[in-house]
């Protein structure tokens, strides 16, 4: 998600983003002149990038709205055909033959083709392209990872059987591949476009709604495409608000139409007593908050050392004082909803004394022995108060010195990418799709792009290619579960919780659904009175 992304602590709704006061603003609807009976209005941040290849938001954000694949996640995380209409796969699973729909069209009115496919993932495995997804969500097409290592000039695995048939080569048969190709990676592009100076300002892509305006930090505006090969979209335009005003205030006046909540907002709207009670939903993401420990450097490439810190960190205490009943304690990696989640007890409940123990059998009986511990983030001056309050907690069990290093939230993931995580580092995963493998997998193989913290382990690589191609679900979900037990013991991430998610959503949004990963549904929406 998660597609994502990697997607560290992604907040999957954008209204979570913005900070600023809404004191005297003016009605966005009059400002843009937008009829606000044909409008979905939302809060969002500034993003990033509109380039499918590079982003690491979710489907459901803008470029989930203007770009789209050949498969996608409806509302109840099962694939769907998207611009392909349908496929057909070998008996042996490594073949894919799918099969385009000839009324899509981009929306400068070019035909989407078989063609534009290869380009858009050629394109996003370019090594010149510098995505950070492309090897994790195309890399079992047969010769992705030559294409994007340089060491072939073309994805040996894509074959164009005409305009609108397209086969694709796996390397090994995954049961999962289709859910990877809902990722915004694998979207589609037109290259007619892409090749165009500052492209990202006027996109064409193939997705329901088109892009009418983009101004920094104040608008982004789409506009219904009316040629959409599929089911128009219900309402003619999505205006995301990114000036100033805070999300709630904007959401109470009526000037957003959803809006995310959590902290002392929730506990306000789950009184049955408030107006915003009845525009409640609250829901299990697929997601897990973790503290990232680097183990590539000492002191975390002692697994004695990753445990003691684990123990050493009040999990109870941190949930409560930080998320006021919007989080579960994480015992697990993998989320509440994900398949193959298995309740377990804390596998290392607050313990400060076996900390110390631990500590001092791996050679650091004197804490100021241990090397100076830095702790990656993301902030403009100041730390946020989740990292405050680990270090604090640490600082109080252990009586060890941890230094925050503040990194610009815009570049966060690209410094994080670089390798400049330091000893700690903000970490958290939110799936993608509804696969163990996009947690387990993803995040711990050791050549996997999105191993952030550098966990090494032969037996667990071996374990997880086996589970890549089982293709007995009740076996595979075995196989992540001992391999799950296998990361617990060996702490590559120190664990925090599992996020609840809270939206409000005005009545009249119909057809709108709270949904544990984002997915793209904004076109299937409706405004009604």
């Amino acid at each position: 998600m998660r597609p994502l992304l990697v997607v560290l602590t992604i907040l999957l709704l954008a209204g979570l983003s913005c900070t600023l006061s809404s004191g005297g603003r003016q009605d966005p609807a009059t400002v843009y002149n937008i009829p606000r009976d044909q409008a979905i209005f939302l809060a969002a941040s500034q993003p990033r990038t509109l380039d499918p290849a590079l982003t690491y938001g979710s489907p459901a954000d803008v470029v989930g709205a203007i770009f789209n694949g050949l498969v996608t996640l409806d509302s109840s995380l099962r694939v769907q055909p998207d611009l392909a209409a349908g496929w057909e796969v070998s008996p042996d699973g490594r073949i894919y033959t799918f099969y385009l729909h000839r009324q899509a069209i981009f929306h400068n009115g070019r035909p989407v083709t078989a063609q534009d496919v290869v380009y858009s993932w050629d394109r996003a495995l370019d090594p010149a392209t510098g995505s950070d997804t492309a090897t994790t969500y195309l890399g079992d097409i047969q010769g992705a990872l030559e294409r994007h290592d340089g060491r072939a000039a073309e994805i040996s695995g894509l074959r164009i059987l005409d305009d609108y048939t397209l086969e694709v080569r796996l390397t090994a048969p995954i049961s999962y591949f289709l859910a990877k190709l809902t990722y915004p990676v694998a979207f589609v592009v037109d290259r007619e476009n892409v090749i165009q100076p500052n492209w990202q300002r006027q996109p064409s892509g193939a997705g329901p709604f088109k892009l009418r305006r983009w101004q920094d930090d104040e608008v982004i505006i789409l506009d219904r495409f009316e040629q959409y090969y599929g089911q128009p979209a219900r309402v003619e335009h999505l205006v995301y608000l990114m000036g100033a005003g805070i999300p709630l205030s904007l959401y109470e006046t009526g000037q957003i139409d959803l809006v995310g909540i959590s902290g002392s907002s929730l506990e306000r709207a789950q009184d049955p007593n408030s107006p915003l009670a009845t525009d409640l939903r609250v829901g299990v993401n697929l997601c897990t908050t973790m503290v990232g420990l680097n183990s590539g450097i000492p002191p975390f490439d002692d697994l004695r050392v990753r445990q003691a810190f684990h123990y050493a960190l009040d999990q109870e205490r941190l949930i409560t004082a930080l998320y006021r009943g919007a989080a579960l304690p994480a015992h697990t990696l993998l989320p509440p909803g994900m398949p193959g989640y298995l309740p377990r007890e804390a596998p290392y409940p607050f313990d400060p004394q076996r900390a110390r123990e631990l500590l001092a059998a791996a050679g650091y009986s004197d804490l100021a022995d241990l090397p100076p511990l830095t702790y990656s983030t993301s902030g403009y001056g100041d730390v946020g108060g989740f990292v405050t309050a680990v270090v604090s907690l640490w600082q109080e069990s252990l009586g060890v010195t941890i230094e925050p290093v503040l990194h610009d939230p815009y570049l966060y993931l690209d410094e994080l990418y670089a390798g400049n995580v330091g000893n700690f580092f903000a970490f958290g995963w939110c799936a993608d799709y509804p696969d163990p493998e996009n947690f387990l997998d993803i995040l711990f193989h050791s050549r996997s792009r999105q191993n952030i913290g550098g966990f090494t382990d032969a037996q667990l690589d071996a374990g997880l290619e086996r589970a890549r191609v089982e293709p007995d679900v009740a076996v595979r979900l075995a196989l992540y579960a001992a391999l799950e037990e296998q990361l617990l013991e060996e702490v590559p991430a120190i664990l925090v919780s599992h996020s609840l998610s809270a939206v409000l959503v005005k009545p009249y949004l119909q057809g709108y659904v709270h949904t544990p990963i984002g997915v793209a549904q904004w076109h299937q929406v409706e405004r009604g009175q």
